[in-house]
């Protein structure tokens, strides 16, 4: 499931910012210390971390990660591989009732490619994870530049 083409980690790392409730929380979900990392190299990928917590009675699965201003985004696990980190995108992520899954630098992550020039930092973006039978949770997200604590 993680294995594929490798990437460079600098977009992979992070502070944490408090994001605003949901805005069409249709799956029971939260999430917390949101942010959007800029990459440090125009045209490379952004990220986004935080952590999401399934405030509903049933577990879920996210299947998809969408961000206003991106033209593709792709949920992303780290892992080990042959000596050296490696990258690539994931399989449905489940949480269960009351779990938190932390989407950090070097674990879990989406990745942003293909950045409409209005993402800067000081602003805020939308992204929308749908899980399994489609409901969907919209989260407003700041971003931030690459060299911020992440």
């Amino acid at each position: 499931m993680l294995a594929g083409t490798s990437l460079g980690l600098a977009a992979c790392g992070g502070a944490e910012t408090e994001a605003p409730a949901a805005t069409d929380d249709a799956a029971g979900l939260e999430i917390a210390n949101a942010r959007m990392v800029l990459p440090a190299v125009a045209g490379n990928p952004a990220a986004i971390y935080f952590d999401l917590k399934n405030s509903g009675e049933r577990g879920v699965a996210v299947r998809k990660a969408e961000v206003a201003g991106a033209g593709k985004t792709e949920v992303h696990g780290t892992m080990e591989w042959d000596g050296k980190m490696e990258m690539s995108e994931t399989g449905p992520q489940a949480v269960q009732p009351g779990e938190t899954l932390k989407f950090e630098p070097g674990g879990l992550h989406v990745m942003v490619f293909d950045l409409s020039p209005d993402l800067v930092a000081g602003s805020e973006t939308a992204m929308t994870l749908t899980v399994a039978g489609g409901k969907a949770a919209t989260f407003n997200v700041p971003i931030q530049e690459a060299g911020d604590d992440r």
